[in-house]
């Protein structure tokens, strides 16, 4: 709230919906991913229906909770320990949530397997656009170091591509923006959402322009969804 527009401006917060789980679905192929995402439903609802069943007897809220954490669990390569630790569950509990997991998206369990296998051969990984990532420790005997640098396999193509995708979206909208004359200025970026100044006479316009560059900015297999508002301060165009 301490960032506030100056007299006869907005700032325009705009940011993807679920980019990393979406890049993930275009990486793996997975079709149950990528049908999930071109309904347009909600991934962690379907991971919940997919994990747990229709006739589970936990709440809604707490099946879309775990299902939620384990999305991004494996995401982000936690082991079942950490993550029976971080939904309070036993360790055997968050086993069977993830060869559940497995089980439904069997494309995604393929592609960390050959992330970490790209990897073991040629010591390095790249992003969507490229960039690389050079991996020393991938056939270290030392296991802590080994493992983690199995974790920066997967990680880097999905987090890394995704940092592609921000920045993509950055260079295209600053063309955009001096192509159509406009004032509206971007300010900062903050991982997955650009934040920009936009004069009042200019909000609608810079609105579409921006939700639309965005979502163009990278051709997937699943759709890019830009969530986006104006407003006086920036806690507000949240």
């Amino acid at each position: 709230a301490a960032f506030i527009a100056p007299p006869g401006h907005l700032l325009l917060s705009a940011d993807y919906s679920q980019i990393e789980l979406r890049i993930l679905a275009h990486l793996s192929e997975d079709p149950t991913l990528i049908e999930t995402f071109r309904r347009g439903e909600d991934v962690h609802d379907r991971t919940s229906l997919e994990i747990f069943g229709p006739f589970t007897t936990l709440p809604k809220d707490e099946q879309r909770r775990r299902s939620k954490m384990v999305n991004y669990a494996l995401l982000y390569g936690k082991t079942a320990f950490t993550l029976a630790q971080d939904i309070g569950i036993s360790r055997k509990e968050a086993d069977a949530f993830i060869h559940a997991y497995f089980d439904r998206y069997p494309r995604v369990r393929g592609f960390i397997e050959a992330s970490k296998e790209e990897a073991r051969k040629t010591g390095m990984v790249r992003t969507m656009m490229g960039r690389l990532r050079r991996l020393p420790d991938i056939q270290s005997k030392n296991v802590p170091a080994r493992l983690e640098s199995e974790r920066q396999a997967t990680n880097t193509r999905v987090q890394g591509s995704a940092a592609d995708l921000i920045k993509k979206a950055m260079v295209d909208l600053d063309h955009a923006l001096r192509a159509r004359q406009l004032k509206t200025r971007l300010i900062s970026q903050i991982h997955d959402e650009l934040l920009l100044e936009t004069p009042m006479a200019e909000q609608d316009e810079a609105l579409e322009l921006v939700k639309t560059t965005m979502s163009e900015a990278m051709k997937l297999l699943v759709p890019l969804e830009v969530d986006a508002k104006v407003a006086p301060n920036w806690a507000a165009a949240h």
